[in-house]
């Protein structure tokens, strides 16, 4: 299904760059923060916040990384972070969608312009390319979890919309809103997914041949490597033969 592939491959990237692993804590502290802040400073009471400390326990971050998180949302003078989605197109008219966390809006903003001008791209308004993704929610497992079948039935019996299974992993959609109880059924058949996040669902995608490949993940990876951004979506698909030849 459309999507797929982008996800393997950025988890495959994302496993290679062990150097990034305090850069992504910082992430994950970031949005842990700003859940906390936004509700509920208890999990169990915050359906956001929850999301985060599970997608923060999924990297294996510390417990007490992820409790100062949260009390870092009641101190005083701390940071107010804001939420802000870019839109634009990537080389080989790929769309992607940045989401981020900034206490500074104008310099995300010049960072995020200056790296899609720099490696191929165009930076648009909101809106621009949004209209060709669903919002929905994300759930994934490791393929030791259980085979098709038993991932299949606990999805369903959780509520799940559709599911795709291969030799990397399982994949589940939800609705957006259903995000969180059906991640909540799913860990109580199958443990602690490795991400549960909501995302940005292409529906259509565009096959990327390794010549615009190669300037698209210099491009993603330079968005991803800003400390403000959070998220890269996209609506590409690469496969697995160019993802090998681009190391």
């Amino acid at each position: 299904m459309a999507g797929h592939s982008k996800f393997k491959n950025i988890m495959h990237r994302k496993g290679a760059q062990d150097k990034k692993r305090a850069a992504m804590f910082s992430k994950l502290s970031r949005e842990i923060t700003v859940a906390a802040k936004m509700g509920m400073p208890d999990p169990d009471m915050n359906p956001r916040l929850r999301l985060a400390v599970n997608a923060a326990k999924a990297q294996s971050m510390p417990k007490d990384n992820i409790q100062r998180a949260i009390d870092k949302a009641a101190q005083a003078g701390g940071e107010d972070y804001i939420e802000m989605r870019y839109e634009g197109y990537g080389p080989g008219g790929v769309a992607l969608i940045v989401e981020a966390l900034t206490d500074n809006r104008n310099r995300t903003a010049t960072n995020v312009r200056t790296a899609f001008s720099k490696n191929g791209g165009n930076l648009g308004s909101e809106g621009s390319v949004s209209h060709g993704f669903e919002r929905r929610g994300l759930i994934e497992y490791k393929a030791e979890v259980g085979d098709e079948e038993t991932v299949l039935e606990a999805a369903i019996e959780a509520g799940a919309d559709d599911v795709e299974s291969s030799e990397d992993g399982h994949t589940i959609w939800t609705a957006a809103d259903a995000l969180h109880g059906v991640a909540g059924e799913l860990e109580k058949a199958l443990g602690a997914a490795d991400n549960v996040k909501l995302a940005w669902k292409p529906v259509l995608s565009v096959d990327v041949d390794e010549a615009t490949a190669g300037t698209l993940m210099k491009l993603i990876d330079t968005l991803e490597d800003d400390d403000d951004v959070q998220t890269v979506w996209g609506n590409y698909e690469i496969s697995d033969e160019v993802m090998e030849k681009l190391g």
